[in-house]
């Protein structure tokens, strides 16, 4: 991989992600990236240039799942979360539900992403997404009684102004929207979920009858929520660069949903 990225003019992979994600801004999109677990300095490297970052803390448990060569650590992960807050990056993070943890450890995941939030206000929604069978997992899926009361859990322990989200392409979202759900996060029709790809997304017309059925208007949202825009009249705050913010209001749909946010509208997918 190393030597594919010199052969770029690249000396590290968030050298070459900047220049992606300047790309991805010149082609009117705002990039939201998951590179994994940063340290500060790599993830300053990219900031300016990302309307909003995520990592799925997934569990702050060791468990069986997170072995292997592709081991993932909770304190990295923690860590990441906590390095965003620092820098001032509006951030999305998950548990992952059905991976081997317990009831508390997924009382403690959740706490932990609170704590981080109160601290730094970071953290923009919290994914409550079941484990899905794939290439990497075989050992199934949570019902939907546990899905129901993790959903619940997380609504009762995060702050109001975090929102809890569910995949619609994994979870059984109709019946979760009482429990607490109010974003259904990125749905694409021409793109496939890269990290599940054979779980496509539910058609728009789908999530509009059901959104509709839970008396839940479904509307589009920008990947960085509104209470971290900067006010009418500041081309940037803290959380948002002057590069992203230019970017929404150069684009005249973004534009128009940038005023609609900065008017008190509330906007709910992206």
């Amino acid at each position: 991989m190393y030597g594919q990225l010199a052969e770029w003019g690249h000396d590290s992979i968030h050298t070459y992600l900047r220049e992606v994600c300047e790309s991805t801004l010149e082609e009117g999109l705002l990039p939201h990236s998951n590179p994994g677990d940063q340290t500060e300095e790599q993830m300053a490297e990219v900031a300016d240039v990302n309307a909003s970052m995520g990592v799925m803390l997934e569990t702050t448990a060791d468990v069986d799942a997170h072995a292997g060569p592709r081991r993932k650590t909770p304190r990295q992960r923690l860590n990441t979360i906590r390095t965003a807050g620092e820098l001032n990056v509006p951030f999305t993070t998950g548990v992952l539900v059905g991976i081997g943890e317990t009831w508390r450890d997924r009382a403690e995941s959740l706490l932990a992403i609170r704590e981080l939030h109160e601290r730094y206000g970071h953290v923009q929604e919290v994914i409550v997404q079941p484990v899905v069978d794939n290439e990497r997992w075989s050992a199934g899926s949570p019902g939907l009684a546990t899905m129901r009361r993790v959903v619940a859990m997380a609504r009762f322990a995060l702050p109001e102004e975090v929102s809890v989200q569910v995949p619609p392409n994994l979870a059984p979202v109709r019946d979760l929207l009482d429990c607490g759900v109010d974003d259904l996060g990125g749905v694409s029709p021409v793109t496939a979920d890269h990290i599940n790809p054979d779980y496509a997304w539910p058609a728009l017309r789908e999530l509009e009858d059901i959104a509709d059925e839970a008396g839940v208007p479904l509307r589009e949202r920008l990947p960085v929520y509104e209470r971290f825009l900067p006010a009418d009249g500041e081309s940037s705050n803290r959380w948002c660069s002057e590069r992203i913010a230019g970017a929404i209001r150069a684009d005249d749909d973004a534009g128009e949903r940038y005023r609609q946010v900065l008017a008190g509208e509330s906007l709910a997918a992206d």
